[in-house]
């Protein structure tokens, strides 16, 4: 049995959606963030060293990190698969294994990074502090997110909806892969951008996206995907 350590608010929606496309039966143990700070709850630590999530178990096996685990479970478990989730993978040589591999890392090795930093400068504002350093706070956040953070994620904006104008998934015409990796980090664009309304394209892949059964059936098991 395939159990899933899922953090709430978090990544690991991106392998409830792939074990429920897949029809793979597993366990679901929920974890809460702290309520102040966030983070992971110390008891994940117990499952792997990290203390982060996602992390699968299957049998002996313990495996951390998004990216790692959808291949995973596609080379262990895809064999079954079938309609259009049969070939997650993608062939080897292909314009649409080129696209995968690209969209597979650049979700955390590009556009993750400035929506992380586009949350933590949302929220400093509003934690404790001296009621006369909030002003400065609040204005020297603000003047990170226009100077920095905004510019960088209204170009990776203006990049996914070029692409989504001329394909209809990250890698092609057909869900891959790259699409489970790359859900939570447009959910979060989604969430932390003004701007979004003016990306028709973007906007249709996410309803294509969430109109999918199995992507209902994991937000109704994990539940919501990005922190408010």
């Amino acid at each position: 049995m395939i159990t899933v350590h899922h953090l709430e608010t978090s990544r690991s929606q991106r392998v409830l959606w792939l074990l429920e496309e897949l029809g793979l039966p597993y366990e679901l143990r929920v974890h809460k963030r702290h309520p102040v700070t966030k983070l992971a709850p110390p008891e994940l630590k117990k499952i792997h060293p990290l203390g982060k999530s996602p992390v699968i178990t299957d049998g002996d096996q313990v495996v951390a990190e998004s990216a790692a685990i959808l291949e995973y479970l596609v080379e262990q478990h895809g064999a079954q698969a079938s309609g259009d989730v049969a070939q997650l993978m993608t062939q080897p040589g292909t314009p649409e294994h080129h696209q995968r591999r690209f969209w597979m890392h650049y979700a955390e090795g590009s556009l993750m990074n400035w929506l992380v930093m586009k949350l933590v400068f949302m929220s400093i504002p509003s934690q404790p502090m001296p009621f006369f350093v909030r002003p400065i706070a609040r204005e020297l956040c603000k003047r990170v997110q226009k100077q920095l953070i905004d510019p960088n994620v209204n170009t990776s904006l203006a990049f996914i909806e070029d692409h989504l104008s001329r394909h209809t998934w990250f890698a092609g015409e057909r869900i891959t892969l790259a699409d489970f990796q790359m859900s939570f980090a447009v959910s979060a664009l989604m969430s932390r951008s003004d701007a979004v309304a003016s990306h028709p394209h973007l906007k249709a892949y996410v309803q294509r996206m969430e109109a999918r059964p199995a992507y209902q059936r994991a937000l109704a098991q994990g539940g919501p995907v990005v922190m408010g």
